[in-house]
């Protein structure tokens, strides 16, 4: 069984290639953490108040280098969504398995951040379909949950197109927080 936390896998596409993040990704990434339309959609939740909005290199670096702290204690993965159009870094995915005395229990937890000019619903399913199906083996779940805000129209379309359903469960945060506004896939078969 392979251990993601040990040897990150990279997925592509026509239009995308995930690979795991890295230090080269700081330019392109400040574009999608510092564009206020696209950070308005990210998922913050249970993130100790960090609202992922990064305006200098600095703040970025620290991230990224957040992001290999986790990822060499088995926190959460966080993958580079580059564009192969562009050739350039236009977001992240975040995904870890979560255990919890909530409904969101056995779950990997997908966090989207990409910029707001990739916010269609057609690009996500690209995006989204490249990291779906390895995440049911990959983190060992039966199921995987991720945030859109009411006004991320083009978000939703793309889960609903891609078979997650809305839930009205809470997603119950470290202090006791209730979340909400998540969208559920389960592993079928």
């Amino acid at each position: 069984m392979e251990d993601v936390y040990k040897n990150c896998p990279k997925y592509e596409n026509e239009d995308y290639i995930l690979r795991m993040v890295s230090k080269e990704d700081k330019l392109d990434l400040l574009k999608v953490y510092s564009d206020k339309k696209a950070v308005a959609l990210f998922n913050s939740d249970n993130c100790g108040g960090d609202d992922f909005y990064y305006t200098t290199e600095s703040r970025m670096e620290q991230a990224i280098d957040y992001w290999f702290f986790e990822y060499n204690r088995a926190g959460f993965v966080r993958w580079t969504i580059i564009s192969k159009t562009t050739n350039e870094a236009i977001g992240t995915i975040e995904l870890f398995h979560r255990n919890a005395d909530d409904y969101f229990t056995n779950c990997g937890l997908l966090r989207l951040d990409i910029r707001s000019d990739y916010e269609i619903s057609l690009e996500i399913i690209k995006m989204l379909g490249l990291i779906i199906e390895p995440t049911f083996t990959l983190f060992h779940c039966d199921k995987i949950a991720t945030k859109a805000i009411p006004s991320a129209t083009e978000r939703i379309k793309a889960l609903k197109n891609l078979g997650f359903e809305s839930t009205d469960e809470n997603l119950i945060g470290h202090d006791g927080t209730k979340y909400v506004s998540y969208f559920v896939l389960r592993r079928h078969g």
